[in-house]
């Protein structure tokens, strides 16, 4: 709309209403001076801004026909066309197809059987009335001229998408507080020439809004794992734990699993559950004494375990894959710690690990792995409890309970649970347990090192203490970048 059709629609309320009380409806009004509706709405609206008149909203709703309504409104329903269509001895099911629309055919049988008009026999189709009448065209004419129709049948044709339901949105309007027969224009500035020419004086100047905002910011902000991640790595460091070098995404299947003490027949280890590389499918750099030690450890033995019992193959261990957990990390460090004389370390790490998993609600093919270990001689069960205690309680859990588990790699193992105030019931948190010595001895650390360890999901709190109840809405594609926006600070460990 142009400013002088607006103007020109501007000067035509107020003039309306000089000498009228009420503008009824905004659409009449339009009509009758000949301009569009929405530009007399938006005229209006500008006027209500500036006071000068009142206007409430109108709202009125009323059935119109779709396009498949308006061809029945027309030809007649499919129905009754079909009913037409079957002469009075009958007819073959399929001479009857031939003779209509398939649309109009697989509609009208339904609905005629539906009305009891026909019978449909295996090869033939026969009346069962001699006469009937298309009720629903009858409708359909009688809401195109906006006559009564009861509730039943509106519902009837609104499940057969024949109507929808059209909302019409208008103004009445009245004079407001601030009204005059012409709106006086604001000035934003004073010019050298209004003060030249003197007219500064009858000038009327638009009032300073001091509580406008200006214009917002624009600048990077931290994703919610981040802040969640920053603030357990500054727990980690003030419990004395140094960061392993977790860059390396890709890992051989020798230091993700074998080195672990896993097996290769074990259900982890299928393509159904890790991501294997295609290029370079196979790693070719390996301290051939170690493979040598963890071969012997998974086919015969040692150090007072019987081992596996199975033919361990090379090929298998040098499979490259995407890491499934950043205990691949933790064996590399252990093995590289057992080459110098022996020093007692705290490792963690917070990175990225893969899984072939049906992604839902609560899972991703990729997610964080938080893992702290302590490497010293003569732990015990007893530190490990103490250490997740202290821990948990700076990650705001103080309520704690263990239950024995299962890993290939630890025994004990214990499931780490904790009581959730808002949920009011136990859940689980994390995993851990302690080194096995299968593990352990090939690496070359001494017999009395113990190694206690655990881990957990960086998605599952951060995704508790925001709110989120979708991983999906947490991490991935279809995340909302107003809520990486607006997301508050994260405090923990205090």
């Amino acid at each position: 709309m142009s400013m002088s059709m607006a103007d020109e629609a501007e000067d035509a309320i107020l003039a309306y209403l000089k000498d009228n009380d009420e503008i009824s409806n905004s659409a009449n009004f339009a009509q009758d001076l000949g301009f569009s509706h929405d530009d007399i709405v938006n005229v209006i609206r500008r006027l209500h801004g500036f006071r000068l008149v009142d206007a409430k909203d109108i709202r009125r709703e009323r059935w119109v026909l779709t396009e498949e309504g308006k061809t029945y409104a027309a030809v007649g329903s499919p129905e009754f066309q079909l009913f037409l269509a079957v002469p009075p001895e009958g007819i073959a099911r399929e001479d009857l197809q031939k003779k209509l629309d398939p649309a109009v055919y697989k509609i009208g049988c339904q609905q005629a059987i539906k009305n009891k008009w026909v019978e449909m026999a295996k090869t033939h189709v026969s009346k069962k009335v001699q006469h009937a009448d298309d009720k629903v065209k009858n409708l359909l004419l009688r809401i195109q001229n906006d006559e009564a129709v009861n509730q039943e049948d509106i519902d009837a044709l609104k499940r057969r998408k024949l109507i929808i339901q059209q909302v019409w949105k208008g103004n009445s309007v009245r004079k407001g507080p601030e009204y005059a027969p012409k709106r006086k224009r604001a000035v934003t500035d004073l010019t050298r020439e209004n003060l030249q020419r003197g007219d500064w004086k009858e000038l009327e100047f638009k009032e300073y809004n001091f509580s406008a905002k200006g214009q917002p910011v624009e600048g990077g902000h931290l994703h919610p794992l981040l802040k969640v991640r920053r603030q357990v790595q500054t727990i980690f460091l003030n419990m004395g734990f140094e960061e392993m070098p977790t860059n390396n995404y890709v890992e051989s299947s020798f230091w993700n699993f074998d080195a672990l003490f896993q097996p290769q027949q074990h259900p982890a280890r299928d393509s159904h559950d890790t991501f294997f590389l295609k290029v370079p499918s196979s790693t070719k750099m390996l301290p051939e004494d170690y493979v040598e030690r963890v071969k012997e450890i998974h086919e015969s033995g040692g150090y007072q375990s019987r081992g596996y019992g199975y033919d361990w193959k090379r090929e298998e261990a040098n499979k490259n894959l995407l890491r499934t957990h950043t205990t691949a990390v933790s064996s590399r460090m252990l093995y590289a710690l057992a080459q110098k004389p022996f020093a007692p370390k705290k490792y963690y790490s917070i990175d990225r690990v893969f899984r072939n998993e049906a992604v839902d609600r609560t899972h991703l093919a990729e997610f964080h792995q938080i893992e702290g270990l302590i490497c010293d001689r003569g732990l015990t069960l007893g530190d490990l409890i103490g250490v997740l205690h202290d821990f948990f309680s700076r990650l705001g859990m103080s309520k704690l309970r263990f239950k024995p588990a299962y890993n290939p790699y630890t025994e004990p193992s214990m499931e780490i649970f904790s009581y959730h105030e808002g949920f009011k019931k136990w859940v689980e948190v994390g995993n851990s347990g302690m080194f096995r010595p299968e593990m352990l001895l090939p690496m070359g650390l001494p017999e009395d090192v113990r190694v206690i360890a655990w881990g957990l999901s960086l998605e599952r709190p951060t995704m508790i203490l925001y709110g989120i109840d979708n991983i999906r809405d947490l991490f991935g594609p279809k995340v909302d970048l107003g809520l990486i926006k607006r997301n508050p600070i994260c405090r923990l460990g205090l």
